[in-house]
């Protein structure tokens, strides 16, 4: 029989749009899955599965590394909540651009997620008149083409990053499923190999088993933790990451 333990299905979404004085600039939202720093606060990592784990090697054997890394994960989600909370959320669709432009970097994908709803048909519609008034003005100045520039900007990065969230909602919702029927399960391999031919075992997945350990260790629930530990690696043998 599987073991018993309470777990917490928890998903963390990452950041992309930069704030600027004028005229703003605007990069293209990203939204990232990161093995051992779930929150992206540190930026992202070096790529291969090789640089991840010489990262957790040298925080497993430098406590004062670890401890350092910690408290700066810490500081940074504070620091992250603190702005978030200090934030209002804005009533009118023309505020709501002002909104997205005046956002941080890294704040870009939480209020994607935030304000998924109100980021529909009207939204686009509202952005694209705007649009359409300053290209065909029929005198323009400095700030009108700027705006243009900062408009167009941000309409293709609220699209890409509504296209990725959206994905990444998707790809959860069966993420879920999966580690439910994977922590239920009376018998791993076969599980495994059953939702290998379903093509269920993926990076999703794997991210969110990950989150889950991470959580039961931050409970202390060693034994919870251990078990999801096995069964990632039984995971590993079966997927490429």
């Amino acid at each position: 029989m599987a073991t018993s333990f309470s777990f917490n299905l928890a998903v963390a979404i990452p950041s992309t749009i930069s704030k600027s004085t004028k005229p703003r600039k605007i990069q293209t939202a990203k939204i990232r899955c990161i093995g051992w720093d779930p929150e992206g606060i540190l930026g992202a990592p070096k790529p291969g599965h090789i640089a991840r784990l010489e990262f957790k090697r040298r925080l497993d054997k430098d406590s004062e590394a670890r401890e350092a890394f910690e408290r700066q994960v810490r500081e940074e989600k504070e620091r992250r909540r603190a702005l978030r909370e200090s934030r209002a959320i804005p009533n009118t669709t023309e505020e709501l651009v002002e909104y997205f432009l005046d956002t941080e970097a890294q704040e870009i994908e939480f209020e994607i997620a935030r304000l998924r709803p109100r980021l529909n048909e009207e939204f686009f519609s509202h952005l694209k008149l705007e649009l359409g008034k300053l290209r065909f003005a029929v005198s323009k100045t400095q700030d009108m083409e700027d705006r243009v520039i900062e408009l167009e900007t941000l309409e293709k990065a609220l699209q890409e990053g509504i296209e990725a969230y959206d994905k990444m909602q998707s790809e959860l919702v069966t993420a879920r499923k999966s580690l439910m029927k994977l922590l239920t399960s009376d018998d791993i391999k076969a599980t495994l190999l059953d939702m290998v031919e379903q093509n269920e075992l993926n990076r999703s997945l794997l991210t969110l088993l990950d989150e889950n350990i991470a959580t039961a260790y931050q409970g202390n629930q060693t034994q919870a933790a251990d078990y999801m530990e096995k069964i990632r690696g039984a995971m590993l043998k079966y997927i490429t990451v």
